[in-house]
């Protein structure tokens, strides 16, 4: 059995100051864990991150443990083995269980003990491809869920998940499915819906380097295209939609710094001096762009980190801080592209008002 977490052990998660209005899918690496650490506790309100884990050790509980106290995240456990290390409730740490209509029995028990002990709900995390089955067999996994977990719809998030979105075909098709699965789910009384989607290239290796490269963020293209439902947003942080085994990138100092509908990717050489102050150049054409943040280095703990090695103040980093940096720059920006977030929880109240059912049991409505 893992121990339990002694930084946030037994510490139950109370309602938020601030309904949150950002769902990053990140997979749990140590950069993106330390990009969340360093959040204040007014941004860590808005943020509800969904950790996407590959393993269940002592590394993953001390990093889920120093998390902000107002932060609480969603944990997907689908590549995780069903063993009792593998079960939430066993922690000590505050989480949100990620269920999906087809998980097996026992591990929705298990997801439903974890829900009860901390947060009270859970996220659903529904792909929005091929493997989707229809409203009929969608409505009869969303029963099970509820009967196994204790958890009534009111009590679970929706997650639609568009995968990968690369270019504008992909955009139009994600929107096409993603519409198909929102159909069905303003059938059932959600307590939210969101839409993910990642548009980060899988490979940089053949971007140009010792230049910033705009990358589209057809993500962001493909949520706007669904304002009209009043859906939530999510993405994959600044690395690609699926999994990823090692740190982003390859061993050249890159940076993914994101600026409205772009990211602009920064990968420097090594020819022409040392790796400290390569990346100290990097930093600095980054900090004198256009797109650089308008607040400067107050605008995240990333742009400091970035500032800093501008101005040579300390060493060039890793691939794991440079992961870190630009999470932390990223989750800032997107925050601020959002709207504020009292619209944003009206907008959740609309999306219960557009779509709940008729009051009853609390049960899924049955298919029309």
């Amino acid at each position: 059995m893992v121990p339990a977490h002694q930084g946030r052990a037994g510490r139950r998660a109370g309602p938020p100051a601030s309904e949150p209005v950002y769902r990053p899918l990140l997979a749990g690496r140590r950069g993106e864990f330390e990009a969340l650490r360093h959040l204040d506790p007014r941004t860590a309100a808005l943020l509800s991150p969904v950790i996407v884990l590959s393993t269940v050790d002592r590394s993953t509980l001390d990093a889920l443990g120093r998390l902000p106290a107002g932060l609480v995240p969603a944990v997907d456990l689908r590549a995780v083995p069903h063993t009792p290390e593998a079960e939430p409730a066993r922690w000590g740490v505050p989480v949100i269980p990620v269920v999906g209509l087809t998980e097996d029995d026992h591990r929705l028990v298990a997801y439903g003990a974890a829900a009860r002990s901390s947060a009270q709900r859970a996220v659903v995390r529904l792909p929005a491809d091929r493997s989707w089955t229809g409203p009929d067999a969608a409505t009869a996994g969303l029963e099970r869920v509820c009967r196994l977990t204790g958890l009534l719809p009111e009590q679970l998030d929706l997650l639609v998940d568009a995968g990968d979105v690369c270019c504008p075909a992909d955009v139009r098709l994600a929107e096409s499915r993603v519409r198909r699965v929102l159909e069905w789910a303003r059938r059932h009384p959600w307590r939210s819906a969101t839409v993910a989607s990642g548009a980060m290239p899988p490979a940089l290796s053949g971007l140009p380097t010792d230049e910033p490269v705009r990358v589209d963020r057809w993500d962001r293209v493909l949520w706007r295209r669904l304002a009209d439902l009043g859906v939530g947003y999510a993405d994959y942080g600044i690395t690609p939609a699926g999994p990823v085994d090692r740190e982003p990138g390859d061993r050249l100092p890159t940076v993914r710094y994101t600026a409205g509908d772009a990211w602009w990717v920064y990968r420097w050489s090594r020819r022409g001096g040392r790796g400290d102050e390569r990346f100290a150049d990097l930093c600095r054409t980054l900090v004198a762009a256009p797109h650089w943040a308008a607040a400067g280095a107050a605008f995240s703990w990333g742009d400091q980190e970035f500032l800093r090695r501008a101005r040579r103040v300390t060493g060039a980093g890793s691939p794991t801080n440079w992961l870190a940096w630009g999470t932390s720059h990223h989750v800032a920006q997107v925050l601020a592209e959002l709207v504020a977030p009292q619209r944003e929880r009206r907008a959740a109240d609309g999306w219960s008002a557009r779509h709940r059912p008729p009051r009853g049991t609390g049960r899924p409505a049955a298919p029309r």
